[in-house]
């Protein structure tokens, strides 16, 4: 009797496969290309990754915090944009990039990246500061409502080396220099 209680009970534990490992779950997290900017070009790829994954939370490291640096970080828009949205022109900073960056990506289908491109780009390191400075284009895919695609202008950040030694972008000027609308004018109508 015991002998078939050890059978039945082997072939129990045998056929429930009870000791055998299972398919890990896809992560529910969104894509990340995020790497600790230790460098100012890792900050701007940064930057670059966190618009093309959709990230929020990668979007917001790029900008300065007051719990690592003294720098607040502010936003000062094209000229052009301020006529058309005055919230622009009020004290803009990380919190109004938060709900700017969230309106964007709800409007962007998840498998499609938005694209920046940066060229003439230069940088002048002063200490534990670089100003870097480039001509950006944006291009925004299936887009809904009265938003375009492309945006383009200049950029002026001013970065600051913060005490974790990461690099983070505490002022951002935005200049319009072509027909295209700008970023601000993009951050405008997203707000």
């Amino acid at each position: 009797m015991r002998f078939i209680f050890v059978i039945l009970l082997l072939f129990f534990l045998i056929g429930c496969d009870i000791f055998s490992t299972r398919e890990a779950e896809p992560p529910n997290q969104s894509r990340s290309n995020y790497h600790t900017p230790v460098t100012s070009d890792l900050l701007i790829q940064n930057l670059i990754n966190s618009l093309a994954d959709k990230n929020l939370g990668n979007y917001l490291l790029s900008f300065s915090d007051t719990n690592f640096t003294s720098k607040v970080f502010t936003y000062s828009a094209s000229s052009s944009a301020i006529s058309q949205f005055p919230a622009l022109a009020n004290n803009w900073g990380v919190r109004n990039e938060e709900q700017y960056f969230n309106s964007l990506i709800s409007k962007v289908q998840k498998d499609q990246p938005i694209t920046l491109n940066l060229s003439n780009i230069s940088s002048s390191p002063q200490g534990d500061s670089l100003f870097y400075t480039a001509s950006y284009f944006i291009n925004i895919p299936s887009i809904s409502g009265d938003i375009q695609s492309n945006y383009q202008g200049e950029l002026r950040f001013s970065l600051i080396r913060d005490s974790r030694a990461t690099w983070a972008i505490y002022f951002w000027q935005d200049t319009k220099n072509s027909n295209l609308p700008s970023w601000s004018e993009l951050k405008g109508r997203l707000y």
